[in-house]
């Protein structure tokens, strides 16, 4: 027997416009103008402005004879557009899902050099061998099984066994290894390797033997590579009975080399291209703040559409096709408002986050000097916007501001408090700026442990533990002591 209950639940949820707005927030002001183009082809009711007011007539029929025998032309939504094809596309979009953070004009619009690939180099070097047709479809399985860094990581036994399904080549491990050896003697050099010993090697054989350093060098990667990865020098030196000054020139020798010589003829498909948010410019100690013109375009609801859902208003309604043709004119106007608010709301918004934390490091903003950042966090902006720390997040997290010391991301201006000896509260980046400045001055040759550095901060009077001293160090991928030692 069925059981009928009522229950009474309060739940939060979001309209479409608030997750159209989130979404806006987000997007970088590089994407922006990708995300506006994507909406102006997808909704016919909205325009942009800037352009739309270029075709604007400025006055009709100036010069035409009352008496002349004159046609009324059509309107602009007559002429124009065309309901019914809309309307069979059925494409009533949502908003609430049309957005895509991976916008591909964007690709389309950045400058790539026109240089051959990784692949393509060493496939235009194996067309010059005059191999067999056996031997040269082995070295385009071997090239077509490299990674991105050069290397061959896949089994000898794997790549026989794709020959064998794959292109029905029949072929031994010995016939393998011998193109494999060839293929190694490849431009960049290193190419084909299957470990970073063997890459190491390969480089090294390819300088001058008779070269004392060279073979010192070669004996390093061939016995002691653990050893100099972990920069146990003073083991390698008793090892090779060699002084200070030869081990550094040996060592200078195997840094040259390429571990990674993939990537030497790579060419980056997306640069970095970062595009601020903002400007904040100092006008004798005065600091003003000037949102990028990118972040407001000129957008409307198209006149055209409007004159359309009025004519379609007065219009009889008992035809189910125009009864259609109301709702889809009324779904691109709404859509479109909704849009041109959301833009509006985001260039609000950004400005009073921006705003809020100018004013918060107002000293820093007016000097740069890292050791004026407050301590400051989400919560501190948030409630001076009185506004959700989300919606603080989605603007630190994204957008850049412009300066006269430098471009920065908003996250970085946001560190947690550290208090000192006196009782004073002062930001964490003022700390690791000062475990940066103790490592970049240090001798090389004895590097500050952990332990030394953790003194050094407590006689300028930061108590902090050692352990916090190792996250900082990390955070700015500082290695550790030993890694740093130099001859």
């Amino acid at each position: 027997m069925l059981k009928q209950t009522l229950q009474q639940k309060l739940l939060q949820k979001l309209s479409p416009q608030q997750i159209q707005f989130i979404k806006l927030l987000q997007v970088p002001t590089v994407s922006l103008d990708a995300r506006i183009k994507e909406e102006l082809e997808e909704n016919p009711a909205l325009e942009d402005g800037s352009l739309a007011n270029m075709n604007d007539p400025v006055e009709e029929y100036p010069d035409r004879d009352p008496d002349e025998n004159f046609e009324e032309p059509k309107t602009e939504y007559e002429e124009e557009f065309s309901v019914d094809e809309y309307i069979q596309e059925d494409d009533y979009n949502d908003y609430s899902s049309n957005y895509s953070p991976d916008d591909d004009d964007d690709k389309k619009e950045m400058p790539i050099a026109i240089q051959d690939s990784f692949f393509e180099t060493l496939q235009n070097q194996l067309d010059l061998l005059a191999l067999s047709d056996h031997d040269f479809l082995i070295g385009q399985q071997i090239i077509g099984s490299l990674d991105d860094d050069g290397y061959l990581r896949r089994p000898i036994l794997s790549l026989i066994d794709d020959l064998a399904f794959a292109q029905n080549v029949i072929v031994g491990q010995q016939e393998v290894e011998s193109i494999l050896k060839i293929i190694q003697d490849f431009e960049p050099a290193g190419i084909g390797a299957r470990n970073l010993q063997e890459c190491l090697l390969i480089q090294l054989s390819k300088k001058d033997q008779d070269n004392p350093t060279i073979s010192q060098a070669i004996k390093v990667v061939e016995n002691y590579l653990e050893e100099f990865t972990k920069k146990h020098y003073d083991k390698i030196e008793r090892q090779l009975g060699v002084d200070s000054a030869e081990l550094r020139n040996i060592i200078n020798e195997i840094l040259k080399l390429n571990p990674k010589p993939g990537d030497s003829g790579a060419v980056a498909g997306k640069q970095l291209h970062i595009i601020p948010d903002f400007h904040i410019s100092n006008n004798d100690g005065t600091l003003h703040l000037t949102l990028n013109g990118r972040n407001a375009p000129e957008l409307r609801v198209s006149r055209s559409y409007q004159e359309m859902f009025e004519h379609y208003e007065k219009a009889e309604k008992n035809d189910k096709k125009m009864k259609e043709a109301v709702q889809f004119v009324k779904q691109k106007l709404d859509s479109a408002k909704w849009f041109i608010d959301a833009i509006k709301q985001r260039q609000q918004t950004l400005l009073k986050t921006m705003n809020a934390i100018m004013e918060y490091q107002y000293e820093y903003f007016l000097t740069g000097d890292e050791k004026l950042l407050r301590p400051m966090i989400l919560k501190d902006i948030a409630d001076r916007i009185e506004m959700d720390i989300s919606t603080v997040s989605r603007v630190a997290n994204s957008k850049y501001v412009q300066t006269e010391f430098g471009t920065f991301l908003l996250k970085s201006f946001f560190s947690e408090a550290i208090q000192t000896d006196s009782g004073e509260e002062v930001s964490n980046k003022e700390v690791k700026k000062i475990l940066e400045e103790c490592i970049a001055n240090e001798d090389k040759r004895r590097p500050l442990a952990d332990e030394k550095l953790t003194d050094i901060l407590k006689e300028k009077g930061y108590t902090i533990a050692r352990r916090t001293v190792a996250k900082y160090r990390e955070a700015m991928n500082i290695p550790v002591a030993r890694l740093r030692k130099e001859l």
